[in-house]
């Protein structure tokens, strides 16, 4: 009977955790974190550590972005370029460097119901840390995950005909 009274309780606050993320508990989060705060709901801008940020929800779509500017894509040329999409993979974990309108952003992109407290604030600050360390590291954490092991064990992929990457 202890048992199953222990199970039911742990049961229950994992259900308390899972309540779905809405606009405005978004709101409160960011605001919490956030310097200053402005915007109607659902599109928020707000300064972090004193970088822009903006954050866009799409309810309806379950859909979630916090985006923040790097640079304009025409100061981009091909090394550098070449570096970012390989940060992509490597380096900035969560957040991605894209390109929209002629603009390099560091963006955050999630189902909105589905986040929790924790991973809004971690996307705000991998946001923040992958556009202060564009050019350098590359980084939305201190995290680095998988490194670049193919030229650190100066191997070659290769794709088979059935698509799946083979070392040699």
């Amino acid at each position: 009977m202890r048992f199953i009274f222990l199970f039911f309780l742990l049961f229950c606050t994992t259900l308390v955790e899972a309540q779905q993320m809405n606009n405005q508990r978004l709101y409160e989060l960011i605001k919490k974190n956030a310097d200053t705060i402005d915007g109607l709901e659902g599109r928020w801008q707000f300064i972090y550590k004193k970088m822009p940020m903006l954050c866009v929800t799409d309810q309806k779509n379950n859909r979630m972005r916090i985006i923040t500017p790097i640079t304009t894509s025409d100061k981009l040329d091909k090394d550098l370029l070449l570096d970012t999409l390989t940060a992509n993979f490597h380096s900035a974990l969560d957040v991605k460097y894209a390109i929209s309108d002629s603009i390099l952003w560091s963006i955050y992109v999630h189902p909105l119901k589905e986040l929790t407290p924790q991973e809004v604030e971690s996307a705000i600050v991998q946001v923040y840390s992958a556009a202060a360390t564009f050019g350098t590291t590359f980084s939305s954490t201190k995290l680095l995950f998988g490194g670049n092991r193919l030229e650190e064990e100066n191997t070659t992929p290769s794709f088979k005909e059935d698509n799946q990457i083979q070392k040699f």
